[in-house]
């Protein structure tokens, strides 16, 4: 096999894709494989059995029937027996973290190549499984030529890595530009007129931070309107929340945005905010969405994790503490009420999405780790 175009194997996670991890392996799938470098990827299947699916002619996307899902990890046995036959024809496996499943069958592939580690964050809220875990993740760890990081902030907090740092390497996450039509943008504004709209999305879960950015409209007037768009257990919870506080005409949760719709929310809001609160929230996609399309950000100092590095605090946006909703709307109405102020975070905001959380960057970079190494073999 040749080294100057080495033959990838992305691995982790589940398909179809739903969160953060999954669109990354599928996004350097597609890139990868758009630079003429044969990459596929192996996943178990959170629906359906076992299939394989050729996109765009050329990459294979290869999923592996379910049995269950335990502790938020797919049990899918077919996903070892699948590496075990395929691992051979690879150069290198990039491997996805955090996900037992993918490292079980990693460890009982018998692969001897070349292996990538992406550590997207630790393992937080399933201590149980960790302590089960921890041998083998261990063992990955080891067993990795290069650990990459979302951003150097993860990469050099995560207490897992600490022994590990020269093997680390930042490669950040990027993401296609979300484009909207001027027609669809104003549609949007339509509904909400002489508003100034702060839009938010995500899973309405706990670490998210919601009841402290619905607690921030009661710090700013009633030019202001806050959109959050997303579905989860929460959602009656927070309903209740803006009823009690009176806020039924600042605050509006707009359940599930189509992938369709999503790109006029983001064309059509003044702010983004990434209220999040605990270290679950490692990078926050959303933001460099909003970024795309000149949008300044609003998001949270969470320690150890790489949000606040994401959102260049002064630059982009603000940064303010977890779980203040006075400090959220402090930030919210500074980059607003002066004209001049705004236009200059916006600026900053699609420059800094340019500069380092493109699509295009991301598979550039990926590809330079890969040949940097070129020829070892662990």
């Amino acid at each position: 096999m040749s080294q100057e175009k080495p033959k990838v194997l992305q691995l982790g996670k589940f398909y179809p894709v739903k969160g953060g991890v999954e669109k990354v392996m599928y996004d350097l799938m597609l890139g990868l494989s758009g630079q003429d470098i044969d990459c596929d990827m192996l996943c178990a299947a959170s629906e359906g059995g076992n299939r394989t699916i050729t996109i765009n002619g050329h990459a294979r996307l290869i999923c592996c029937t379910s049995w269950a899902k335990i502790a938020a990890t797919m049990i899918s046995p077919a996903m070892i027996f699948t590496l075990r036959k395929i691992c051979r024809k690879y150069d290198i496996i990039h491997i996805h973290h955090p996900d037992p499943m993918a490292c079980l069958a990693l460890f009982c592939s018998g692969y001897t190549g070349r292996v990538i580690l992406h550590w997207h964050s630790d393992i937080q809220k399933q201590k149980i499984l960790l302590r089960l875990y921890r041998p083998l993740q261990d063992w990955l760890l080891e067993r990795a030529e290069r650990i990459v990081g979302t951003t150097p902030v993860y990469l050099a907090e995560s207490p897992c890595l600490k022994k590990m740092q020269e093997k680390t390497v930042s490669l950040p996450i990027g993401v296609e530009p979300m484009c909207s039509t001027a027609e669809a943008t104003e549609e949007i504004k339509k509904r909400y007129p002489g508003k100034k709209i702060i839009f938010s999305l995500g899973r309405l879960v706990h670490y998210k931070g919601y009841k402290f950015l619905i607690e921030s409209a009661r710090y700013l007037d009633k030019s202001y309107l806050i959109l959050i768009g997303g579905t989860g257990k929460l959602k009656d919870e927070l309903q209740t929340e803006i009823d009690v506080l009176g806020l039924q005409g600042k605050v509006k949760l707009l359940g599930r945005i189509s992938d369709e719709q999503l790109p006029s929310y983001y064309g059509a809001c003044d702010i983004f905010c990434l209220s999040s609160v605990q270290k679950t929230e490692a990078f926050g996609i959303v933001q460099i969405e909003a970024m795309s399309c000149g949008k300044p950000v609003v998001a949270t100092n969470i320690p150890q994790s790489g949000v606040a590095w994401v959102n260049a605090h002064g630059i982009s946006g603000i940064n303010v503490t977890p779980g203040n909703a006075k400090e959220l709307a402090e930030a919210i109405k500074f980059l607003t009420e002066d004209k001049k102020t705004y236009k200059v975070y916006s600026e900053n905001a699609e420059k800094r999405y340019k500069e380092f959380f493109t699509k295009e960057n991301m598979v550039k970079q990926c590809l330079k780790i890969y040949r940097e190494h070129e020829g070892n073999k662990n």
